[in-house]
């Protein structure tokens, strides 16, 4: 299928003929509208800039999130601590990568960039701790 956004065409796998998305690539939060047409292409509307557009097509060929949680942190100065997948995975995969997460417990200190979980749910991306967690101070 087809995707005409400003002149440009790219392939796409959308079904619907018709859905509506809030964008989420800034704080904006354009109301988006796609709709299938019969000749197999889709028209984009609601977007304010091209990021819209983007957001738009990607959302219905390959839809991916960033994923934020908190893991356990042994002998720490908190007892968890915050982390998130260091890039966007498949929004099909979330279920998969917070059940990944559930069981980790990391020894402190951690710090910023540390890897909390390589590869979670077999999509190439790590977990990272995004704060500092010192050691518990008698």
């Amino acid at each position: 299928m087809d995707i005409k956004k400003s002149g440009i065409e790219t392939e796409t796998k959308a079904t619907q003929e018709k859905q509506e998305l809030v964008c989420i690539r800034c704080p904006i939060g354009c109301r988006i509208t796609v709709e299938s047409n019969p000749d197999r292409t889709l028209h984009i509307t609601g977007n304010t800039c091209g990021r819209g557009a983007e957001y738009a097509e990607k959302e219905l060929t390959d839809p991916t999130r960033i994923v934020t949680s908190t893991v356990r942190v042994r002998n720490g100065n908190q007892p968890v601590v915050s982390v998130k997948t260091k890039e966007d995975i498949p929004k099909g995969k979330i279920m998969e990568c917070m059940e990944a997460i559930r069981g980790v417990e990391l020894e402190a200190p951690v710090h910023i960039g540390d890897v909390a979980l390589a590869d979670v749910a077999g999509t190439g991306v790590d977990m990272v701790v995004t704060k500092d967690v010192g050691l518990v101070t008698a």
